[in-house]
């Protein structure tokens, strides 16, 4: 009978010096993930349920700042339905248009990589200061766009961002245009479909299109579902376009959940009703994200799984 190591020997194996060296080296990073996840990620869930105005102690109020989200603010429920409507628009017309780039760019051409390289720039700037000021002064009444539009004889003087029905569309459009990061995943992904399977649909006499259908669409499902999850998620925690854009202007039909959330947190002082509201969209986020990943059994292809 083989005879367990007493605590002495288990002690001394904890701190054995490679062992020591190797928790010395992992420290940094279980220091900044409590300090900087844990502690505020549990703080903020005490704070939803107080009254917190960041210059006096929190006040218990229960489920008080819940009561005023869905039944006084009516900010709230504009914001969720910009925020949805915004996700809902953005993210399936996003991946598209990575994916059919990403499905050119796979033909190696002398100026391929120069072309993935310009298309991931967008992705690589993001949602900077100066992305947004570009944006913003593109679609002034007398930015690029309306000088386009006049030199073929369309109307050039539309206010696109001032106006409630294009305002939306136009920081959806800035959305769509950064879809880099989607286009370079999706691009290595087509790359790593074996060629044979396209050699012998072709000897089957199937053309472009049902080559596309029969093979290249069912191998990616697994990338497809990997970039949804992260554009749904990236969708509904939107922010910086909104808040240096248009402030959620006109008429809030820009007004992201996010910069509702930030004005009742930080310019309103309203930390525990903002907490309240951040741990809401976490649930929104965390449903939508088990609704895919729930439905993905019937739309995903597993090559290793055979289905």
């Amino acid at each position: 009978m083989k005879k367990e190591p007493s605590l002495v020997h288990r002690l001394g194996s904890f701190f054995d010096r490679d062992n020591v060296a190797g928790y010395m080296f992992v420290l940094p990073f279980i220091i900044g993930t409590v300090v900087f996840t844990a502690i505020p990620f549990f703080t903020s869930l005490y704070l939803a349920f107080t009254n917190y105005n960041i210059l006096s102690e929190p006040v218990w109020v229960g489920l008080g700042n819940f009561k005023k989200m869905f039944f006084e603010d009516d900010l709230f429920w504009t914001s969720f339905k910009v925020t949805f409507k915004f996700a809902l628009i953005q993210v399936p017309i996003k991946l598209t248009v990575a994916l059919l780039v990403a499905m050119v760019l796979a033909r190696a051409t002398r100026i391929t990589a120069f072309y993935r390289a310009a298309f991931y720039i967008p992705s690589l700037m993001g949602g900077s200061v100066a992305i947004a000021l570009l944006w913003k002064q593109l679609f002034s009444p007398k930015g690029v766009i309306n000088q386009i539009l006049g030199f073929f004889g369309l109307p050039d003087s539309t206010a696109w961002l001032g106006n409630p029905k294009t305002a939306l569309g136009t920081l959806i459009a800035l959305g769509i245009w950064q879809f880099g990061s989607s286009m370079l995943i999706f691009l290595a992904a087509i790359k790593n479909i074996p060629q044979s399977y396209y050699e012998a649909a072709v000897m089957d006499g199937a053309g472009p299109v049902r080559r596309f259908f029969s093979i290249t669409l069912p191998m990616l499902t697994p990338i497809i579902f990997f970039n949804l999850i992260n554009q749904v998620i990236g969708a509904f925690q939107a922010f910086n376009s909104s808040y240096l854009i248009t402030g959620g202007k006109p008429l809030n039909t820009t007004l992201y959940y996010g910069v509702h959330l930030y004005n009742k947190a930080f310019k309103q002082f309203e930390m525990g009703y903002g907490s309240a509201m951040a741990w809401f969209m976490l649930l929104i986020i965390a449903f939508f994200t088990a609704l895919i990943f729930r439905s993905s059994s019937a739309w995903v292809y597993y090559e290793s799984e055979g289905r």
